[in-house]
């Protein structure tokens, strides 16, 4: 299936030049996105991620995304784009805009993609040398600046990772590029609060409740990020501690870890159970 892309009211070709050059989403990132799974022809938890895009908008100081004309956008795409559709973006953008950091009063440009996924049961995780900054004007706002993750992302993939993962500012256990992280540990699972630094990942929102609800140990909590030096097998190959790792993010749903830093490291029962309780909840309710 080809991607199916949709600007503005209108289809163009994927490759197509549909922006502005001037546009403020490509001179310096002046915009915000959500990205969904799509199951069946239909996006998963839309409204969630609408939502958010919304508190994306209001953090970057941008005007409150038109939700009506997005809702019609995503109908028109995943109709297009018909049941093998994966994956939908939505970005919206500053709209035209000057050369430098400053805004004009221009209207916003919405773009709609959706297209195929295939994301994989397991995860493979590299520790990145970078740090995500907490205390970032937009620290977890999901804005289309995101050089820091493409860089972070192609040096995991260099060292043969599919997913970098990030301390703060203070050494914190932070996220991944496109993920929230959950680390197994004392018999629970634990994920950094929002006040690290990262994203209020959907997701990661969802587990959180469903857990609850299904007696699934699951809470947020700091964790150094050297808790990760205790996911190293020991001389029998396998995870020392008792430790698993696991990622959350809106098209992989959870992926438990199977590999840091090259070396393989075991997929923990709680990481197991929490893929299993995901995977079975979003097939019940797929707007949560």
């Amino acid at each position: 299936m080809s991607i199916v892309v949709w600007v503005d009211g209108s289809f163009v070709e994927p490759r197509e030049r549909a922006l502005s050059a001037l546009d403020h989403g490509v001179t310096v990132g002046d915009g915000i996105f959500e990205t969904c799974a799509v199951y069946g022809g239909q996006a998963f938890a839309l409204t969630r991620h609408l939502r958010r895009l919304g508190r994306s908008a209001a953090g970057m100081g941008l005007p409150a995304p038109d939700e009506a004309r997005i809702r019609d956008g995503v109908a028109q795409v995943l109709a297009a784009a018909g049941e093998s559709a994966g994956r939908l973006r939505i970005t919206v953008t500053g709209g035209f805009g000057p050369m430098g950091s400053g805004r004009d009063d221009g209207e916003e440009t919405i773009v709609i993609a959706a297209g195929p996924a295939s994301p994989g049961p397991t995860s493979r995780a590299v520790r990145s040398p970078w740090v995500r900054n907490e205390r970032s004007a937009v620290a977890g706002l999901k804005t289309t600046s995101y050089a820091e993750n493409v860089v972070a992302l192609a040096d995991a993939v260099a060292r043969g990772g599919d997913e970098a993962i990030l301390a703060n500012t203070v050494g914190d256990l932070c996220e991944g590029t496109g993920a929230n992280v959950l680390v197994e540990v004392g018999g629970e699972l634990v994920t950094p609060p929002l006040s690290s630094g990262c994203l209020a990942g959907i997701t990661r929102e969802l587990l959180l409740e469903w857990a609850a609800e299904d007696g699934l140990p699951v809470r947020e909590a700091t964790l150094p990020f050297s808790v990760l030096d205790r996911l190293v097998p020991g001389p029998d190959g396998g995870a020392s501690s008792g430790l698993g790792l696991a990622l959350a993010g809106s098209v992989r749903n959870i992926q438990p870890v199977v590999s840091l830093d090259g070396v393989a490291v075991r997929a923990g029962e709680l990481s197991l159970a929490a893929r299993e309780l995901f995977d079975r909840r979003r097939r019940e309710h797929m707007d949560p």
